[in-house]
Formats: C-alpha cells, sequence, structure tokens
C-alpha cells in the first residue's frame, strides 16, 4: 500500500468511527482513481456530502417505507396517468401528489371498478408522502378489523388508536369487502374518530360512496362513520380500462 493510498485508508475509517460511512466510501473511490486530482477542490467536497447525504437520506426513506407497509412500495405515477382511456382526473392527482391535502388533514376517497388501478395509485400517493418523511400507515380494511380485535384482547387498545392517530396518513384499502357488524362498526367509528383533526385518511373502495351506507349493520355508527370520512374529502374516481387485461394484452 502506498503513502496515498494509507492516507485515503485512515480518513475513511476515521470517517467511519464517526459514522459517515457514505463519505468514507466515496473518499475510497477518489483514492482509487487515478483522475481524482482533475477534479477541482469543490467538486470531490462536494461529491463527499452528496453521497454521505444520499445515504442518509435512502436509509430514511427505507425505514419509513417499510413502516408504512405499502401493498406497492415502488409505486409511482407515469405516463398511463395520461392515457385517456384510464378516464382520470390527471390534474387532481398531480396536485393530491403534492401531499398539501395531508397538511389540511383532508381525507381522499378513491372509487371505481375492479383493476382500474385504485389501489396502485393510491399507494403512488402513499409513496409521494413517505418521501416527505410523513407517517404512513397501509391495511385492507378486514385486516384492520382484525388486528383491533386482536389488540383489544391483549390489552392495547388505548396504545393502538394512539399510534393510529399519530400517523400523518393511513390508508383503508377494499373498504365494503368486510362485514360491518355492530363491534366493527365501532371499531372503525374509534379509528375515525381518534384521526379526526389529526390526520389524513385514504379510503379506497370499489363501491361508490352511495352504496356505503347500506354496509353498516348500526345505523347511528353508519352516520357518524360516513360524517367523517365523507366531509370535505377529496375524490377520485376510477372506472376506465381494466388495466389487468391491458398488461395480458401486452404480453
Amino acid at each position: 500500500m502506498t503513502a496515498s493510498e494509507m492516507k485515503y485508508y485512515a480518513l475513511s475509517e476515521k470517517l467511519r468511527k464517526m459514522k459517515f460511512a457514505g463519505m468514507a466510501d466515496e473518499l475510497n473511490r477518489q483514492g482509487a482513481d487515478p483522475n481524482a486530482d482533475l477534479r477541482s477542490f469543490d467538486e470531490r467536497i462536494e461529491a463527499l456530502i452528496n453521497t454521505e447525504w444520499e445515504l442518509r437520506y435512502n436509509k430514511k426513506l427505507n425505514r419509513f417505507l417499510k413502516k408504512a407497509g405499502l401493498r406497492y412500495p415502488a409505486a409511482s405515477f407515469d405516463e398511463t396517468v395520461y392515457d385517456p382511456q384510464r378516464k382520470l382526473d390527471t390534474e387532481s392527482i398531480e396536485r393530491l401528489s403534492s401531499c398539501e391535502w395531508i397538511d389540511q388533514r383532508k381525507n381522499l376517497i378513491i372509487t371505481g371498478r375492479s383493476s382500474t388501478g385504485k389501489t396502485y395509485a393510491g399507494n403512488a400517493l402513499g409513496v409521494c408522502a413517505v418521501r416527505q418523511f410523513r407517517t404512513v400507515r397501509y391495511a385492507k380494511a378486514s385486516y384492520l378489523m382484525s388486528e383491533i380485535e386482536s389488540v383489544t384482547i391483549k390489552g392495547r387498545r388505548l396504545d393502538y388508536f394512539k399510534k393510529i392517530s399519530s400517523l400523518s396518513l393511513l390508508i383503508i384499502d377494499d373498504f365494503g369487502l368486510m362485514d360491518l357488524d355492530p363491534n366493527s362498526c365501532r371499531n372503525l367509528f374509534e379509528v375515525l374518530d381518534s384521526r379526526e383533526g389529526m390526520g389524513s385518511t385514504m379510503v379506497i373502495s370499489q363501491l361508490p360512496v352511495s352504496a356505503w351506507y347500506e354496509m353498516f349493520k348500526d345505523n347511528t355508527y353508519a352516520d357518524a362513520c360516513m360524517e367523517r370520512i365523507i366531509r370535505g374529502a377529496y375524490r377520485l374516481d376510477f372506472n376506465g380500462k381494466n388495466m389487468r387485461e391491458a398488461k395480458e394484452a401486452d404480453k
């Protein structure tokens, strides 16, 4: 090992001990690059800082994505959003992707036929929120109800609702594909009530909003839940082409 290589190695080890792994890797890369001196001091320092920043950003982003539990953690909006056959409100989608509605603590309702991309779009909006390091949680409605029953049995109900209420965005998928018996009605109400004024809730459903009331077996909870979901909520309708069939046709 040359004297120059030893110097770079020693410096990179100091950086690692100070928990600057990204800078250490970039310094080693520069030390092994015979043309490194062709770059200016400012360029080399910039590369060190940017490498460290990107490493930390990606680690934090991955932690937030893991906690979100999204079905499609890599979901994003691409050119297919503008396909006229999908009949999407692209202007609203673009505005929603800024996540200002989450700052406003407003809700979002996504409805439409099966396989039109509702869940994927909801997850893409969830990713937009995570990229701004907002706390997000995705769950199917049936799983959410089962989860509440489980924590109730374990005596952790209060802690559970405290965590639910603190989320920036809660995404409830497949709303309407589960039985809303009186107990489930009460649990859903507590979820929505704990979040009112605290964060945003996204509800994804194959059923139109006009059919939701009939899902509830308790009219009192139906009124209370519908009020908390619908009042002031933004809406997206997915009633265009079947995306699953389109993918099969492209194969």
